[in-house]
């Protein structure tokens, strides 16, 4: 395994924010498709990292879709489209499961979906977007060039924007999408209540742009909120802005590379979650690809189908949690040797494959 990269910030623990709006959990809730994901308990991997106890989230099958992806994307596009009655086209931009989630659920209000990609995406995931009635176009450049593609076909459409990232007077979707990934996070606590526990010691948030990160530290760092849980960001490390970002005191893009954690390839970090990140994060890592995707393979043989960004948290947990240095980043996380730790099994395989890196 190689060692990571491990950025300890040094945050203000007296900082708090205010606690999730409901309103998400309970529209989820009512669909028809809805239910909790499941938590495992992974009594293996807390001996490997001698920690208490280790949980996986486990959003490989969401409303009916193989990644958490669709928490956001369900709640913005109903919200993005109440009280339209007209035939607006739903645009995005992607990296993988964003897109195919605005696809599906912009296709179930009888809209048509105009999706913007980046090189280098997984044909299968194209594949996938395409199946659910939107039309796929590919721009050259980065992720970030693919968002800004989408926001200028939205606005020269006349279309509606649903993308997970914000900027400067784009920050209201983003935050509907942000409430939207708070069920996750609601569903843990209530998962681990069930068994007696209190909120997670650690937890390990995959990265991209950041809003899945935005959403657990407004979870857990809320007002309501006992400031006990660690809060980990993970990288790609061909795509790392977290941590450049948290050392320059500002949010700043890095040039990305080819990575099959396609989902993470992000250079910029949202303008609505820096805030937050700022505020509540206690460390950003990064990761192989190699690493990440044999986390995954470690993650299929106890029966949790993860793709390769699935695979991450369980990646970056062992780079944390043993080795050199682990002791000094265990304390930094005010971890004990009884923690519970809980990573994110973001998508499955079917969302990405796992791919063969021995050639």
């Amino acid at each position: 395994m190689t060692a990571p990269i491990w950025f300890a910030h040094d945050r203000d623990r007296r900082w708090r924010c205010d606690p999730p709006s409901p309103d998400a959990l309970a529209f989820h809730r009512q669909l028809p498709t809805y239910s909790p994901t499941p938590l495992h308990s992974l009594p293996d991997l807390a001996r490997e990292l001698n920690v208490g106890r280790v949980f996986a989230k486990d959003e490989s099958l969401r409303l009916d879709l193989p990644a958490f992806k669709a928490l956001g994307a369900s709640w913005a596009v109903d919200r993005a489209l109440a009280g339209r009655d007209d035939a607006t086209t739903v645009v995005t931009a992607t990296d993988g499961n964003h897109g195919r989630a605005v696809a599906r659920f912009a296709r179930e209000q009888g809209r048509a979906a105009q999706v913007i990609v980046p090189p280098g995406l997984h044909p299968s995931a194209v594949h996938a977007i395409r199946e659910e009635g939107a039309t796929v176009t590919e721009v050259d450049g980065s992720y970030d060039d693919a968002v800004r593609a989408a926001a200028d076909f939205a606005d020269e459409h006349g279309g509606v924007l649903v993308q997970d990232t914000s900027w400067e007077g784009y920050e209201e979707i983003p935050r509907l999408i942000v409430e939207g990934y708070a069920t996750l996070f609601a569903e843990i606590d209530d998962q681990l209540w069930q068994q007696g526990l209190p909120a997670p010691d650690l937890i390990l948030v995959p990265t991209g742009v950041g809003s899945l990160l935005h959403a657990a530290l407004v979870h857990y760092r809320s007002a309501e909120t006992p400031d006990a849980t660690a809060v980990i960001s993970v990288e790609p490390e061909t795509a790392a802005c977290m941590a450049p970002s948290l050392a320059a005191g500002h949010s700043v893009t890095v040039p990305t590379a080819h990575t099959v954690l396609s989902g993470l390839n992000c250079g910029t970090p949202s303008g609505l979650a820096w805030p937050f990140i700022v505020g509540g994060l206690d460390a950003a890592v990064t990761v192989t690809d190699a690493d990440a995707v044999q986390a995954a393979r470690d993650l299929a043989e106890l029966g949790i189908a993860a793709g390769p960004c699935g695979g991450a948290g369980l990646a970056a947990s062992r780079g944390t949690l043993c080795g050199d240095g682990s002791g000094s980043r265990r304390r930094h996380l005010h971890l004990e040797d009884d923690a519970t730790v809980v990573i994110i099994i973001t998508e499955g395989t079917s969302a990405n494959p796992l791919p063969d890196l021995a050639g």
